[in-house]
């Protein structure tokens, strides 16, 4: 079956719901973390290794980098867990509607927005 129907593959004119944006989120945080627990492992081992290491260690992460990438794991965790718990919600059929799914999504933004911006104050 032919369709004659317009192809718009420009993506920025594309108007993404609340539900879709969080899910796109959520798989980009777990990438994310799986990258960032391999260095917070490799400064937990360092650190675990001798005294010198573990100095070396604090004085890395009293940079203002090093606190900036700590807090951005933390907060790629905070709202990848909520999300999770959202879409473990939806596999018990809880929030599987269209208007179930913008609540769910609206709150794992709000959630997600408070418990980063609390890792924030507690990492600085």
């Amino acid at each position: 079956v032919k369709d004659n129907r317009p192809v718009n593959l420009d993506i920025s004119t594309i108007k993404f719901p609340l539900a879709a944006i969080t899910s796109i989120v959520h798989r980009i945080t777990g990438v994310i973390l799986l990258i960032g627990f391999g260095l917070l492992l490799y400064l937990l081992q360092l650190s675990l290794e001798s005294e010198s290491g573990f100095v070396l260690v604090q004085e890395l992460l009293s940079g203002h980098i090093v606190k900036f990438l700590t807090w951005a794991v933390i907060a790629c965790l905070i709202y990848h867990f909520i999300a999770g718990c959202k879409h473990l919600l939806m596999d018990l059929g809880i929030g599987e509607t269209n208007e179930g799914a913008q609540i769910g999504s609206g709150l794992v933004v709000a959630f997600s927005a408070v418990g980063i911006l609390i890792a924030g104050v507690w990492i600085w």
